[in-house]
């Protein structure tokens, strides 16, 4: 499994433990454990207490947790009360027990997931899943310049809006160039060129 090495094991877990878990919930998906790896690796360097940090939040990463995007897949505030937590408890959680709560997040698209970046979708923005390359990411709540604009790494072209094809693009640029190869397949890296 591709960066295993680089999981911050905390609460006395091991990498072993949390491969055993990690294949586990790969194959109840039926997904590729290391499509997961890489997404948890984007999202919060593997490690489960990682909060996200806006500017004028608190230093402490514990304080943040309560209204910030927290753990190995960024949990959001709504989305861990929707899996009946909370992102404080999230924070506290080990690395594996987190997964368990990953798992619960992506069970309702297992089978729908194609690829990496139908996982990758799933986690940011999960209307975009099956969507052609020229899909602009928005709602009826949320402006395709405010997602632009909160994501500007994603905004390739810089037109303060966010395709579905530069979601791909940077997704792709972030995978290790060692491992491109175990996580995108030969038809989604021609699509990318």
């Amino acid at each position: 499994m591709i960066l295993l090495d680089r999981v911050e094991c905390n609460k006395g877990e091991s990498l072993a433990n949390f491969e055993k878990v990690m294949n586990a919930i790969s194959g109840s998906l039926g997904i590729n454990p290391n499509w997961l790896m890489m997404v948890m690796w984007t999202e919060s360097r593997l490690n489960a207490q990682s909060v996200n940090m806006q500017p004028g939040d608190s230093a402490d990463p514990a304080k943040r947790a309560a209204y910030r995007a927290t753990g190995l897949i960024q949990f959001m505030p709504d989305t861990a009360r929707n899996l009946g937590t909370t992102t404080t408890v999230l924070y506290n959680m080990s690395n594996v027990e987190q997964l368990g709560y990953v798992y619960r997040y992506f069970k309702p698209w297992s089978g729908k997931i194609k690829s990496y970046f139908d996982l990758y979708f799933v986690t940011f923005f999960p209307m975009a899943i099956g969507k052609p390359d020229d899909y602009i990411l928005q709602t009826s709540k949320l402006s395709a310049s405010m997602i632009a604009k909160q994501n500007p790494f994603f905004d390739v072209n810089k037109d303060g809006m966010l395709t579905a094809g530069e979601i791909k693009r940077r997704m792709y640029e972030s995978i290790p160039k060692a491992i491109v190869a175990e996580v995108v397949s030969e038809l989604e890296k021609k699509s990318l060129s």
